[in-house]
């Protein structure tokens, strides 16, 4: 079956519910029945500390035989809960892996959420990338005008993910610890992170969901886009997945797309197949147009 039609045919399958608020160190329970687990200000020596969140869905089984995949996801706060998101609404993404697994449509998968640090976010989510459009005078001094710092940290981010973060959940849950067992997910600057993330480290992520990705970025955006030819992971052992909207910020991302989406063919990646954009008439750039969506890249990446 064709991944459109595959994905089409469990649309009327997903229920979204609201989570509950979160605390420190305690399990909550999704009326779904699956748990979010808060690890508050969750130490590192590469990165400043955030809040992280684990969810485990429905029937989670720390001694399962076959472990479960793990789908990273940026801006952690946005993800789960809607009193902590920033516009008071989640992505919905623990009932969507609860509703989607129920059905058998994808894998058992546990999902891991590490909160931004709100003023350092742009700076850790902009790909560090080519060094000569990120790492100059005028770069840092716009970075310092604009966000407080005088270089972008985006690989001491990926560095965090993988080298401390990772480590832990494979330590602590009964996980995959193979690249294609492993996703990484997020929306508008948290889409142009994954997509440096499966590239800077293929051997670590098998799929990256870029969501509404915010590409135009004066003077680096394009730079960054530039570098895709050589750095895009290899096709025969990935997937990637875009969208955008056409409303708000995403209206600007069309042509940026059209770009990208020749190089990803250039490249050798084949559509619907290793690698799907899909383009939403009317959604705008906000967490209640990525809950209305969540649920199709996770199929992508996902599925059985």
């Amino acid at each position: 079956m064709k991944l459109i039609s595959f994905i089409t045919a469990f649309l009327s399958c997903v229920f979204f519910t609201k989570s509950i608020a979160q605390s420190n160190h305690k399990t909550l329970k999704t009326k779904q029945k699956g748990k979010v687990i808060m690890y508050k200000d969750f130490k590192s020596e590469i990165v400043q500390s955030r809040n992280v969140e684990v969810f485990l869905p429905a029937g989670y089984d720390q001694n399962d035989s076959t472990p479960y995949h793990v789908l990273y996801m940026h801006d952690g706060q946005n993800v789960f809960n809607p009193s902590t998101s920033y516009t008071k609404i989640d992505w919905g993404v623990d009932e969507t892996i609860d509703s989607l697994m129920r059905i058998g449509a994808i894998e058992k998968t546990i999902v891991v959420a590490p909160w931004n640090t709100f003023k350092t976010r742009f700076i850790e989510y902009m790909p560090a990338q080519p060094k000569e459009a990120t790492d100059n005078d005028q770069a840092r001094k716009a970075l310092m005008d604009n966000f407080g710092g005088e270089k972008l940290l985006s690989d001491e981010y990926l560095e965090f993910l993988v080298k401390e973060l990772k480590p832990f959940i494979d330590k602590t849950y009964n996980v995959s610890t193979k690249a294609e067992d492993t996703f990484i997910m997020g929306s508008s600057m948290g889409g142009l992170i994954s997509l440096y993330a499966i590239s800077k480290y293929p051997d670590v992520f098998g799929a990256a969901g870029c969501v509404s990705t915010h590409w135009p970025i004066p003077m680096i955006g394009d730079a960054y886009i530039a570098t895709l030819p050589s750095t895009l992971p290899d096709p025969k052992t990935h997937k990637i997945y875009f969208d955008y909207g056409t409303e708000t910020l995403d209206a600007q991302y069309e042509p940026y797309q059209m770009r990208v989406d020749k190089i990803m063919t250039d490249k050798g990646y084949v559509k619907n197949e290793n690698w799907i954009t899909q383009k939403f008439e009317g959604a705008d750039h906000s967490e209640k147009s990525w809950n209305a969506r969540a649920h199709i890249p996770i199929l992508f990446m996902l599925a059985k």
